[in-house]
């Protein structure tokens, strides 16, 4: 895995999960990120292999229920981010999953009470201890990049204090949030505070925050001096933002992701709310599309929805593995 000039899939809860990820790619992400994955959670799974859609699955013991689902495709460029604030466990976890990713990295960014609670995510900006002790645990058991996520901090340079901590430890890359952990996501984006980063640091650093077309990913990477860049939201609104040819419109998107998550049986629930923030951004759950999507039990139902009957059908008729006809 290189880091240099590369275009990147944020990790998103919820939504980033296989077909949002092949869709990325397919539109030109060299880097896809997984959702955050607790260790707790990861720990407790059993490594799977999906005879009847070919992908790899990661289930937690005593259930059916994937905490995460990967295939041979994506295993080039897909990292696994995991949530943690314990080197031990956080080690357990990726050593799991390490022979079917590219890399793991470490979430240092996200302010949710749920993480922060847990001495997770955000909550580590504030333990170079605990961090250093994480980082340097995962570099030197695994055979497979390790890379970290942060915000900024209070002033520009507690950032590149940290940053400069953190590239001590090994690490391929850090990719760095352009707002703090009080910011919301209405609030602009620092690039400027990116950049003093990137000046500090050797390593590759990957800068994210407010690119929502293709030409904010010009943009960023002049104001930073950043080769790589990472997209959240502009990529789950359309991930065609990564392709240098231009949008496709939001229903062939659409269209495109019902279809990635009837081959790749995407969880239900994490397609519903894909689509009800992609509804969002370009209207209203309160008109009748929005409804029918939440009214929805199954992917039968999106499928019919999205029109995309016959698709489903061929697909549930002919499967006998995804290679078929992927």
């Amino acid at each position: 895995m290189e880091y240099e000039n590369k275009l990147v899939l944020a990790p998103m809860v919820r939504v980033g999960t296989l077909p949002l990820r092949l869709l990325a790619a397919q539109y030109g992400a060299d880097i896809t990120y997984g959702e955050e994955i607790i260790d707790h959670k990861l720990v407790k799974c059993e490594r799977q292999f999906n005879d009847l859609i070919g992908s790899i699955d990661f289930v937690e013991k005593g259930t059916q229920s994937v905490v995460f689902r990967t295939c041979n495709e994506e295993k080039d460029r897909v990292v696994c981010q995991l949530g943690t604030s314990d080197a031990v466990r956080a080690l357990k976890a990726a050593q799991l999953v390490c022979n079917d990713v590219a890399a793991v990295d470490i979430n240092m960014g996200c302010p949710k009470s749920f993480s922060v609670s847990g001495g997770m995510g955000s909550a580590l900006l504030t333990k170079p201890e605990v961090i250093h002790n994480i980082l340097t645990t995962l570099k030197r058991n695994l055979s497979i990049p390790v890379t970290c996520k942060i915000r900024l901090l209070k002033s520009p340079n507690d950032t590149v204090e940290l940053a400069r901590r953190i590239e001590k430890t090994g690490v391929s890359a850090v990719a760095v949030h352009g707002r703090k952990v009080p910011d919301r996501p209405r609030d602009p984006a620092k690039w400027n505070e990116i950049a003093d980063v990137v000046s500090a640091l050797s390593i590759p650093v990957i800068a994210n925050g407010d690119v929502f077309e293709y030409n904010d990913i010009q943009r960023i990477k002049s104001a930073t001096g950043a080769s790589s860049v990472m997209v959240a939201r502009g990529a789950l609104w359309n991930a065609s933002v990564f392709s240098p040819k231009g949008q496709v419109s939001c229903e062939e998107f659409k269209g495109e992701y019902i279809r990635k998550c009837i081959l790749w049986d995407n969880d239900i629930k994490s397609s519903k709310h894909t689509l009800k923030e992609i509804i969002m951004h370009y209207s209203c759950l309160e008109l009748p599309e929005g409804k029918a999507v939440i009214k929805s039990e199954s992917l039968a139902d999106l499928a019919r929805l999205y029109g995309e009957e016959d698709y489903y059908r061929f697909v549930n008729e002919t499967r006998i593995g995804a290679d078929g006809y992927r």
